[in-house]
């Protein structure tokens, strides 16, 4: 979503733990993250990754801060942020390029809904997700679709989207295809893509109601189907009758290059 997941501490110093030499690293949160072999394929590197145990170190630096939902209610309108297991992320603007990405999935299914009927609803972000439905995490995903009706309130969706769409930026990659994947699978969505405008890829994580969602194991439904920007990429929520078309889109981000 184009965000700046960078941190540092009261004087500005960067938080490094574990760099490998010479390797490009992403800042996350007090961890870098190591930029893998470019000759694994995306979906074998995350699903390695998603099967890995937490250590105990990760799960130090990842599991909980103090800040709650009155704090992120109380932040000025104008900072945007997300909040995951107590702890606030600012968000960068997003590229043109992503932007473009992002509104053509969502028009998309804002068509295909409008045509076929049914409880469903897309929605692009800005927009607040209770994702554990506690105080501690709120998240804006690029988009979303709701199928439960009684999720929705005025203010914000409350629980899981039935599917998730995250659009990548070089900010966002360890946050996006590690960390909030297993928020979103552990938090109950049916159906999560990743989209990645560099690589013109897209994995798509089907977490069926025979996964184990609440396992960091490799399970039935968490293995990713993997998309190219010259795919027809079909909605599994929707039973493969919605497809979007990635030709159609990589044509418009060449446009705005």
């Amino acid at each position: 979503m184009g965000k700046d997941y960078s941190d540092s501490d009261d004087k500005g110093n960067n938080h490094i733990q574990g760099v490998m030499d010479g390797a490009p690293a992403y800042q996350v949160e007090s961890m870098m993250y190591v930029v893998p072999d470019p000759e694994i394929s995306e979906s074998q590197k995350l699903t390695e990754q998603l099967a890995e145990p937490i250590t105990e170190q990760e799960n130090g630096m990842e599991e909980v801060g103090d800040k709650t939902l009155a704090d992120y209610l109380a932040l000025p309108e104008d900072r945007r942020v997300e909040m995951i297991d107590g702890v606030f992320y600012d968000m960068a603007a997003p590229t043109i390029v992503h932007q473009d990405i992002a509104g053509d999935i969502f028009v998309k299914f804002k068509n295909f809904v409008a045509k076929n009927g049914g409880s469903c609803k897309p929605y692009i972000s800005p927009i607040d997700v209770q994702l554990d439905r506690d105080d501690k995490t709120m998240v804006q995903p690029d988009v979303i679709v709701m199928c439960n009706r009684d999720q929705i309130t005025k203010a914000r969706i409350v629980g899981a989207p039935d599917m998730v769409i995250e659009v990548l930026s070089p900010s966002s990659r360890y946050m996006d295809t590690v960390r909030k994947l297993k928020k979103y699978r552990n938090a109950g969505v049916k159906e999560y893509w990743v989209v990645f405008p560099e690589e013109q890829k897209v994995l798509v994580y089907n977490f069926g109601e025979n996964s184990d969602l609440k396992s960091g194991k490799d399970v039935v439904g968490s293995v990713p189907a993997e998309y190219t920007f010259e795919d027809k990429v079909p909605v599994g929520i929707w039973n493969n009758q919605c497809q979007v078309d990635f030709t159609e889109i990589a044509k418009e981000i060449n446009l705005a290059l």
